[in-house]
């Protein structure tokens, strides 16, 4: 309980917004429930979610996945099923027509949209990862530290140190430890097709909510949302 008020102040304190906060903890619990009952189904159970302070959360297995695919299964759904914590905010602004709650949306579908980032230690690393490898671990090996990179800079840039710092020593420690992922039954390429298949799905949905915060008080007009993310984000001041 503790972890989690520390966390909820910490983003209220960052963002300026109470809707913010207890969006991205609703948010952080759902996405990561969605990794239990991934992990409970595929026999890696019984898992547990544990919140970090200022930095997120983690849901753990009491066993590995027998393979990789079951791992792209598991990484795949926490994004996919967080997206649900979006339906509550998406109500409250349809019901009171107050944009304040889209800001809710917006921090749901980003924490997903993040998350799918292929960067160690993020979900992207493990649902994308064994696809890269299977084509050769070198491939892997540059994409993920190439966005691993782009997706620090873009922390820094944006003034969340934290997470940046966070991600950056994943990273190292993963480049350190050498091995990227548990040992199992290696992806084959049907599974690997079936992979990149459910990747662009869910971050297509991770895009169209985190979009339709900005698309929908504007009527669809790109134009018009790319100005208000623009505001939103500090971009080009």
């Amino acid at each position: 309980m503790l972890s989690t008020l520390l966390l909820g102040g910490f983003i209220w304190w960052i963002s300026g917004s109470w809707v913010i906060a207890v969006a991205a903890i609703i948010g952080l619990f759902v996405h990561e429930y969605g990794h239990v009952l991934a992990m409970n189904r595929l026999g890696m159970g019984p898992a547990k979610v544990y919140i970090i302070p200022f930095l997120g959360g983690l849901a753990r297995g009491q066993r590995m996945p027998k393979s990789e695919w079951d791992g792209v299964l598991v990484s795949l759904a926490g994004p996919a099923f967080g997206l649900l914590a979006a339906l509550p905010f998406f109500a409250l602004y349809f019901g009171t027509g107050q944009t304040m709650w889209l800001n809710g949306v917006f921090a749901i579908g980003l924490i997903n949209l993040v998350n799918l980032a292929p960067a160690p230690p993020l979900d992207g690393s493990k649902a994308l990862g064994p696809v890269l490898a299977r084509i050769h671990p070198m491939v892997e090996y540059a994409v993920m530290i190439a966005i691993g990179a782009l997706v620090v800079w873009w922390g820094v840039s944006n003034g969340s140190f934290i997470f940046a710092g966070f991600l950056a020593l994943a990273l190292i420690g993963h480049l350190k430890r050498g091995q990227w992922r548990p040992e199992g039954r290696q992806l084959n390429w049907r599974e690997a097709g079936y992979s990149v298949g459910l990747f662009s799905v869910t971050a297509t949905a991770c895009l169209g909510v985190t979009a339709a915060a900005f698309l929908i008080p504007t009527g669809g007009d790109v134009n018009g949302a790319l100005d208000v993310v623009g505001r939103f984000l500090s971009i080009g001041r």
